[in-house]
C-alpha cells in the first residue's frame, strides 16, 4: 500500500477521531508532507521508537503508542507465564502527550492481562531501570524523546535486568507489533484496571526512597563531603525535565548545602519554553544558568535532559569564561576523580574495569590502564555497556567502576542499567569539591589530565538527511565507504578500517581479522598516530554522525590535526 493509500485508509478507519481527521484533512494540499507522515511505519529498533507527534504512521500518537504496546504484550504473554505477574512498569518525562501515551501503555497492559506498575508523576529514566530490577518486573516503558526538540517524543522498551531491549529481542517485539492492526490494540477502562489488580500506581515511597539510598553509596569520598560540601556553590538546571526532585535530593544528602536552580527552568514545561532544544550538550541551554552562576558566584553549572539521563557542565576556564565541557571530557574527568580517590582510599579493586562506547575518546583507556585497569569498548547504546556489566556479574572476572558514552551519558553502579544523571549529579558534584579542596577547578583537573595524558580532541559532525529520501541517502553513503573505503584521511595514512556490520578488521596490507563487537552499521578508521573516524547513522534521528579524534601532546597541534581530519570527512561523505 502506497503513502496516499494508507492516508485515505486512515481518514476511514478514524472517522470517529475528529481531531485526528481534522489534521490530517489540514494537509490535504501538502503531498509532501502526507508522503512524510506515512510512506513508512514509526521505526522500532533497540531504542524504542521516537519522533515527530502527529497523526500518521510515521508519527508518534496514541494509535502507534497502543499498537506497539499490544505487540510488546504479545511478546511478553509469549514467554513464561509468570511474566504477566512479574508485570511492566512505565515512567514517563515532561513532553507533550507523555502521560497520556504513559496511561493508554499501562491501560492496553492490562487489557492484555499483563500487570502495569505506573508512575504518580514524571519519572527520570533511571529511575525507571531501578524499579524494573528493584520490582522484579518483567519489562519497563519509558515515554520519552530524551533531548530531542519539543516536537518529538518517544516509546523506549527494557527488559528484566533494566537495560533496553538487545537488537534479537527488538527484532521479535517488532514482528509481534506489525503482526497486529491498530484495531487490535484495546484500553481496558482504568477503574476496572485497579479493581482487578492489573493497574498499580507507583507513588514517592515505592521507588524512590530506595533508589537514594542506593545512589548515596555511590559516593567516593563521603567524609570529605562532610566538610567540602558545605563550601562548593552549585547551579543546577532541570532544563524542564524529570531531575529536579532527585537530583537535589541527592545532593542534600550528600553533603552538598548551597544548590542553585534555575528557577525559570525548575518545573516541567513540555514546550521547553526557554530553550531552543532542553539539550545539556548546546551551550544555548546554560544561558540563565551562567546568568545565575555570576549572581551567586558558583563554583560549577550542570543541567540534565528531560528524563534526565545526560548531564552537561560549564565552569570557568583560566580567563573567567564559561567553559563548556564536551562528554568526553567530563567522562575521562570523573573517571579520573574515581581512580585517584579510590587508589588513596585504598578502595580500588585489582580486577576493575572501564566501559565506553566505540565512539568515544580514547583517553579513557590511557587514564584506566595508568592505574592497572581495563578499558572496554562496546557498540554506541548504554545498553551494550549494561550487557558488560552482567557478563562482569555472571563471570566474576572484573569488577565493573564506571561506564560512559561521549553523548553525555554516565554510570558508576550496577543497580542502574542505563544512563543516570542522578549518579553523574552526584560524581560532578564530588569532583568539584574535592577540586576545591585543593583550590582547583573541574576545569584545573581537566588540564591536569592533559599534561599527564596528551591532548585529545574529539567532534561530531552531523549531517542531518530527513525523509525517505534521507534514509536511503544515509544506505548510499555507507554502502558507497565499504565498497571504496579512502587510503588515507588529511594526508595521515589509514591503518586499518573497521566495519562492525561485516565484522571485519582490514589492515593496509590486506589481512582481515574480526572486528570484535556485534554486528552494527558502523566503519571505524584507524589512523596513523592513534588519531582516529568513525561514521555511523544515528539510531534515534535522521542523521549520520562521523566522529573524528585526534590526540598529541601538543594542545594546538592536536587541534590542527582535528580540524584537517573534519574539512577531509566533509570532503568524503560530498
Amino acid at each position: 500500500m502506497d503513502y496516499r493509500q494508507e492516508y485515505e485508509k486512515w481518514l476511514r478507519e478514524f472517522a470517529d477521531d475528529a481531531a485526528t481527521v481534522k489534521e490530517l484533512q489540514d494537509i490535504a494540499g501538502d503531498e509532501k508532507e502526507i508522503e512524510d507522515r506515512f510512506y513508512t511505519e514509526l521505526a522500532f529498533g533497540t531504542a524504542g521508537m521516537r519522533g515527530v507527534l502527529g497523526a500518521g504512521t510515521n508519527r508518534m500518537n496514541l494509535y502507534n503508542v497502543r499498537r506497539a504496546t499490544k505487540g510488546f504484550a504479545d511478546y511478553i504473554n509469549a514467554g513464561n507465564p509468570s511474566f504477566k505477574e512479574r508485570g511492566v512498569v512505565i515512567a514517563y518525562d515532561s513532553r507533550r502527550m507523555s502521560p497520556e501515551f504513559a496511561k493508554a501503555s499501562a491501560l492496553v497492559l492490562a487489557n492484555e492481562g499483563i500487570r502495569a506498575f505506573l508512575f504518580d508523576e514524571l519519572r527520570p529514566v533511571p529511575v525507571l531501570s531501578y524499579a524494573v530490577r528493584h520490582l522484579h518486573a518483567i519489562a519497563g516503558i519509558v515515554i520519552t524523546a530524551s533531548h530531542n526538540p519539543p516536537q518529538y517524543n518517544g516509546y523506549k522498551v527494557y527488559w528484566e535486568d533494566g537495560a533496553q531491549m538487545p537488537p534479537e529481542y527488538a527484532d521479535q517485539v517488532l514482528a509481534c507489533i506489525r503482526a497486529n492492526r491498530y484495531q487490535d490494540a484495546v484500553e481496558m477502562d482504568e477503574n476496572e484496571a485497579k479493581a482487578k489488580g492489573l493497574l498499580s500506581i507507583i507513588g514517592a515511597k515505592e521507588v524512590d526512597d530506595d533508589y537514594i539510598a542506593q545512589e548515596r553509596t555511590l559516593s567516593v569520598q563521603p567524609e570529605l563531603m562532610k566538610t567540602a560540601g558545605k563550601e562548593l556553590k552549585i547551579v543546577y538546571t532541570p532544563i524542564h525535565g524529570s531531575g529536579n526532585k532527585p537530583v537535589r535530593r541527592i545532593l542534600k544528602e550528600i553533603g552538598i548545602e548551597n544548590v542553585y536552580v534555575v528557577k525559570e527552568q525548575e518545573l516541567p514545561d513540555p514546550n521547553f519554553s526557554t530553550v531552543k532544544v532542553p539539550n545539556p550538550e548546546d551551550p544555548a541551554a546554560f544561558t540563565l544558568a551562567m546568568k545565575l552562576a555570576d549572581e551567586v558566584g558558583a563554583d560549577c553549572i550542570f543541567g540534565t535532559d528531560p528524563d534526565c539521563d545526560r548531564v552537561g557542565i560549564a565552569v570557568k576556564d583560566d580567563e573567567g569564561k564559561y567553559y563548556l565541557m564536551n562528554g568526553n571530557q567530563i567522562g575521562s574527568t570523573l573517571l579520573y576523580y574515581i581512580l585517584k580517590s579510590r587508589k588513596a582510599l585504598g578502595t580500588l579493586p585489582k580486577n576493575g574495569a572501564v566501559c565506553k562506547s566505540v565512539v568515544s575518546t580514547e583517553l579513557a583507556r590511557k587514564i584506566a590502564e595508568s592505574f592497572g585497569l581495563v578499558c572496554f569498548d562496546t557498540l554506541t547504546g548504554f545498553k551494550w555497556i549494561a550487557n558488560k556489566i552482567q557478563q562482569f556479574e555472571e563471570n566474576g572476572d572484573y569488577t565493573f567502576l564506571f561506564g560512559f558514552e561521549e553523548s553525555y551519558g554516565f554510570l558508576s553502579s550496577t543497580f542502574v542499567r542505563d544512563k543516570d544523571g542522578v549518579n553523574a549529579s552526584l560524581l560532578i558534584a564530588e569532583a568539584a569539591a574535592w577540586a576545591k579542596s585543593q583550590g582547583k577547578t573541574l576545569y584545573d583537573i581537566l588540564q591536569e589530565i592533559y599534561k599527564t595524558y596528551g591532548y585529545y580532541v574529539e567532534k561530531v559532525v552531523s549531517v542531518t538527511l530527513p525523509g525517505k529520501d534521507g534514509l536511503a541517502k544515509m544506505q548510499e553513503i555507507m554502502k558507497s565507504l565499504r565498497a571504496n573505503p579512502p587510503k588515507d584521511l588529511a594526508g595521515k595514512p589509514i591503518l586499518a578500517v573497521r566495519d562492525y556490520l561485516a565484522d571485519t578488521r582490514t589492515a593496509a596490507d590486506g589481512t582481515v581479522t574480526a572486528a570484535g563487537l556485534p554486528k552494527s552499521d558502523v566503519l571505524y578508521f584507524e589512523l596513523e598516530g592513534g588519531d582516529w573516524v568513525c561514521i555511523r547513522p544515528s539510531g534515534t534521528e535522521p542523521k549520520i554522525k562521523l566522529y573524528v579524534n585526534t590526540n598529541d601532546k601538543d594542545e594546538q597541534a592536536a587541534h590542527a590535526a582535528n580540524d584537517a581530519l573534519v574539512e577531509a570527512c566533509k570532503k568524503m561523505l560530498a
